[in-house]
């Protein structure tokens, strides 16, 4: 007994109907890639970093908190902030 989808019954497997179906599957990956793309907006463009309402003060005491400066570097800066203001 034969299948049907593999015998003789399979029409768009002979011939050049399997690459329709390979080019029908590859535009619907493509068209759900290029939706996914577009619905998550731009790419490459950066975005200006959003307005803050700190002072270089608070700045200055954040960048010591998360240890991106010694406190020999933040005592002269927090300095030359005070003597600046």
């Amino acid at each position: 007994m034969m299948d049907w989808h593999w015998g003789h019954g399979g029409g768009y497997m002979y011939g050049f109907g399997w690459i329709f179906f390979v080019l029908f599957w590859a535009a619907v990956i493509l068209a759900i890639v290029a939706l996914l793309r577009w619905l998550t907006g731009p790419h490459g463009q950066t975005l200006p970093p959003p307005p803050t309402d700190k002072s270089a003060l608070d700045i200055l005491d954040e960048r010591f908190a998360r240890g991106e400066i010694d406190q020999q570097e933040y005592e002269q800066k927090r300095q030359v902030l005070k003597n600046n203001q």
